[in-house]
Order: C-alpha cells, then sequence, then structure tokens
C-alpha cells in the first residue's frame, strides 16, 4: 500500500565564527574547565559576532539543506522556523530567510517551543505535507542564545551556544511498510513547570527582552523521564522497539541527560549522536545541527531508522522517528 509521507531529501547546518572555549569562560566567570566538563559534558561553544543574527545562521543553513538536496530554494513553499531568539519580535524570522531563498509566495512562519522547537515545527511541517498544503518543506532551528544569557551567571552561561541546522522535506508517495520518510511524531506540553526553565522579560510584561533562567536538577529530573517516554510512545506508535534504530539524534542539553535518556531505553552508547561538548545547548538548532553532522560524515544512511527527540522550556518536548 502506498501512503504519502514527507520525505528528508536534504540536511544543512551553520556556525558562528568565534568558537569560545571553557578555559575563555573562566577568565570571565567563576568556572572552569573541569567543573564545566564533569557537569555538562561541554568543551566549548561558538558565540555569534556583530552581523551575526539568528537569520543570518538561518540562511546558510537552509541554503546548504538546499543544495545537499539538489533543490532550487525558489521551489519551497512552506518555511517553519523555530527559534526562541528572533531577529525582531515582529515579523517572523521565517520571512527574512523566504526573501533571502527567493521562495516568496509560500508560507512562512516561527516557532517557539524552546529547545524542542525544532520537534514542534517537524510535527507542523509534517501534517501540512500530508495534507497537501505544501509540497517542499524547509524546517529550521537557529538561535543566538547567548543574547539572552545573564553572563554573570556560571550555572547558566556555560552551557549554551549560537548555531542554526535546516532539513528539506519533500511529499512523496512512498512504501507503507518501508518506504523513506517521517514515520510518526509525539509532541507534549506541561505548562505547570513554567519558572523551572524561563526568560525573565518579553513584550507584554517587562518591555525587555529578559534573561534565561534555569534550576537545573529540576529539569534534569523531568528531561531524563519525559524523553524516555515521549520515546516508547513513538515506538509503539510505529511497532517498532528500541534495538530497531540505527541512530537516536537527541536535544545536545548536557551530557548527563543524554546518558540518562539512552540508558532508560536501554540503547547502546554508540548508537547515539553527540555533539554536545563541540556546540554546547543551541536550543532549537540542537537536534538539526547533530542530525547534519552525522549526514554529513557518513554515520546516517540511506533506509536508517533514526529517532530525533528533545525537551525544553514550558516544558515541552517530543519526538520524531524518520526512515532516511
Amino acid at each position: 500500500m502506498m501512503v504519502r509521507r514527507s520525505a528528508l531529501i536534504g540536511t544543512g547546518s551553520a556556525l558562528p565564527a568565534r568558537l569560545v572555549t571553557n578555559a575563555e569562560l573562566a577568565d570571565q566567570v567563576d568556572t572552569s574547565d573541569e567543573w564545566i566538563v564533569e557537569r555538562t559534558g561541554i568543551r566549548q561553544r561558538y558565540i555569534a559576532g556583530e552581523g551575526e543574527t539568528t537569520s543570518s545562521l538561518a540562511i546558510l543553513a537552509a541554503g546548504r539543506a538546499a543544495e545537499a538536496a539538489g533543490v532550487d530554494p525558489a521551489s519551497i513553499d512552506l518555511i517553519i522556523l523555530a527559534t526562541a531568539t528572533p531577529d525582531q519580535t515582529f515579523p517572523a524570522t521565517a520571512t527574512i530567510v523566504q526573501e533571502a531563498l527567493g521562495a516568496m509566495g509560500g508560507i512562512a512562519f516561527d516557532v517557539a517551543a524552546v529547545c524542542s522547537g525544532f520537534l514542534y515545527a517537524m510535527g507542523v511541517a509534517d501534517s501540512m505535507l500530508r495534507t497537501g498544503m505544501a509540497k517542499r518543506a524547509l524546517v529550521i532551528g537557529a538561535e543566538t542564545f547567548s543574547r539572552i544569557l545573564d553572563w554573570e551567571d556560571r550555572a547558566t552561561c556555560v552551557l549554551f551556544g549560537d548555531g542554526a541546522g535546516a532539513v528539506l522535506l519533500e511529499a512523496r508517495e512512498s512504501d507503507e511498510a518501508d518506504g523513506a520518510g517521517v514515520l510518526a511524531t509525539r509532541l507534549h506540553a506541561d505548562g505547570t513547570h513554567n519558572q523551572l526553565l524561563f526568560v525573565d522579560g518579553g513584550p507584554s510584561t517587562t518591555g525587555t527582552v529578559g534573561k534565561l533562567r534555569m534550576k537545573g536538577k529540576e529539569v534534569f529530573k523531568h528531561a531524563v523521564t519525559n524523553l524516555a517516554d515521549v520515546l516508547r510512545e513513538v515506538l509503539a506508535d510505529t511497532g517498532l522497539s528500541a534495538d530497531d534504530l540505527d541512530w537516536v539524534v537527541p536535544h545536545q542539553a548536557n551530557r548527563r541527560i543524554l546518558d540518562g535518556t539512552a540508558k532508560k531505553l536501554g540503547l547502546p552508547a554508540e548508537k547515539v549522536v553527540i555533539t554536545v561538548d563541540r556546540h554546547a545547548n543551541t536550543s532549537a538548532a540542537s537536534v538539526p545541527l547533530a542530525l547534519d553532522e552525522a549526514v554529513r560524515d557518513g554515520r546516517i544512511q540511506p533506509g536508517h531508522l533514526v529517532m530525533l527527540e528533545a525537551m525544553g522550556g514550558g516544558f515541552t518536548w517530543g519526538a520524531c522517528l524518520i526512515r532516511m
């Protein structure tokens, strides 16, 4: 039986020019390389400089995804950009990307679900492609998170970095049993945990951008449980088991969370794509950055079953299973 699916046909990513090591951060705040690595697994991150914005990084990543797919960007009729750090309050940063790519006349909007934003955007894009609202979708996660950090708070400023990742999806008819494309997506939110991970500002409250605030221990406990549960949900939806997965591409928040989630599911470490040591937590950009790296270095191959997962402020969390 043939079904309409969202096939992943290209990936791309972009990082700012400036690399910041733990040692450099230790010159600015009361921390050390050893302290950061032991608690997070992070060794470095990239920080946006003058002239580098969420949109400029997104445009680079999007162009590389289109190039990898061999697709004219003008043929893209849906652009969804996941970000917590847009260029402007409005219009959507996705419209800036749309103009730069010359993909005018289609649909373009932003999604705000913080670190889970890319998963939310994937779910929306998949639904729109399968129902015929669009034929080709560009899904982007892009952040300049460094601009909402409190650089005097060592508990948070060491955790985050900037970057962008993108995937190109295309609606295709494929075999229901083993065809390529998005197989299942599950998304969740629980607003009762707002004060565990949030930004203390906004247009309708303080009239300022605000800074990120987080209660790390509480976030860690919820993350391991929620991520393991949502992965099981997606596997149940598809009748598959963790043993069937070729790769898991998780949100790169903290090495301890990645290890804890894998252990809960009985996943071997060699099946988990890890970039947190080099990119730190890039929020909505985290999953597509890691995915692009694993595709380009040859680890992820056509036919592989790849699970994407993330959790972020809200709380929001989700997972998406793709056959490449």
